[in-house]
């Protein structure tokens, strides 16, 4: 009963919005090919504009060289890493060695099925598609966790249980800013989500926004909490002995993630499709790209952190910050929901402003060296 409850879910939503591609499976077989053109195609683009922007950052030009303005540099690099030998550890587990990078690559690419480009443009539109992003996302860790076991590595190993401590960290605050969208939504559903945002939530939901933004730069190994490939401690990390198409398997990973971030964030907190004048799936693919020049405006900007530093922010910083910001966004929900929206903007900045500024005169890190 499960199973078949489950494909009336699946085929329903799909069947009604699309069903001049010939039904269910026309549909599937449809968004599947955008889903992957848009995530090799994207991976590519964000490659390139990263390289292209982080220059301009450092003063210096970037690539340059393939193509013009260096635009094939990243067809360059995956044809070089394609080429490279593909070296497996001679006491490692070789079937987890082999499995961990498709097991770390195929959740990151299941998100994609909830991603709603436009309204009726989605694979299938789930009523508990965010609760369906986050479970997915977690198992993307378990591949990375094989990668520095399987190696026979102990700092790969110790890059491992990084990455169990980091992501089981930034999880907790991470849901609690999503629950803070789902209590003014009234709805799991990405679509839904989207539609109700009379308001971008960045504006409503100030606080909740730098949460999540801040808990998902961790959760897919962003500066500054990138230790797992903190090359002066534990030598490149989870994946140091990959080479070949396997690492760049896990390179994959890595920017597709960043590019579900970020369009998780325009869907969840920047009005989706939502715009005027131009067409909707362009508007969302300039939030995408605005939210992916944040993340690497941060890169540039500020150092790496110690794990002790990470691991604090977390659970001292983020976590009561985002259990307050839930109580005050459920009393808002619950006790002012004919008030205007736009009369809650610059309350809840005026808040968020406030308890970012008290807490932080709690909660500092400390710098310096660490005594043995």
């Amino acid at each position: 009963m499960m199973i078949e409850g489950l494909a009336t879910q699946l085929a329903a939503p799909a069947a009604a919005a699309t069903s001049f591609w010939g039904g269910f499976w026309g549909h599937l077989l449809l968004f599947i090919i955008i889903i992957f053109a848009f995530l090799i195609l994207g991976v590519m683009a964000f490659i390139y504009i990263e390289r292209r922007v982080l220059g301009r950052f450092q003063i210096r030009i970037g690539p340059n060289r393939a193509g013009p303005f260096g635009i094939f540099q990243p067809v360059a690099d995956v044809l070089k890493i394609l080429l490279k030998e593909d070296i497996v550890p001679n006491k490692a587990d070789k079937i987890l060695h082999i499995l961990a990078p498709g097991i770390a690559f195929i959740p990151t690419l299941m998100i994609f099925a909830v991603v709603p480009f436009q309204n009726g443009a989605v694979l299938v539109d789930l009523n508990i598609g965010i609760l369906y992003v986050t479970a997915i996302s977690s198992i993307s860790v378990i591949g990375l966790v094989m990668a520095g076991w399987s190696c026979d590595n102990k700092y790969s190993l110790i890059a491992a249980m990084r990455v169990i401590a980091q992501v089981v960290s930034y999880e907790i605050p991470m849901a609690l800013a999503i629950i803070g969208v789902v209590l003014f939504t009234g709805s799991l559903s990405m679509v839904s989500i989207v539609e109700a945002q009379t308001v971008p939530y960045a504006l409503l939901q100030p606080l909740g926004f730098g949460i999540f933004l801040v808990a998902s730069l961790a959760e897919i190994n962003r500066t500054p909490f990138d230790l797992l490939e903190a090359e002066s401690e534990i030598v490149a990390g989870f994946n140091i002995e990959y080479s070949g198409i396997k690492f760049a398997l896990f390179y994959l990973t890595e920017y597709s993630e960043v590019l579900g971030v970020s369009a998780i964030i325009s869907t969840l907190f920047l009005g989706g499709w939502k715009g005027p004048f131009l067409p909707p799936v362009l508007w969302f693919l300039i939030k995408v790209l605005a939210v992916f020049l944040g993340i690497i405006w941060i890169r540039a900007t500020i150092p790496r952190m110690r794990i002790d530093q990470v691991m604090g922010f977390a659970w001292k910083f983020l976590l009561p910050l985002a259990a307050i910001n839930l109580v005050i966004t459920g009393i808002q929900a619950l006790y002012w929901p004919s008030l205007s929206l736009w009369i809650l903007v610059p309350i809840n900045v005026a808040i968020a402003a406030v308890l970012i500024f008290v807490w932080s005169r709690f909660f500092q890190l400390q710098g310096g060296h660490i005594e043995a």
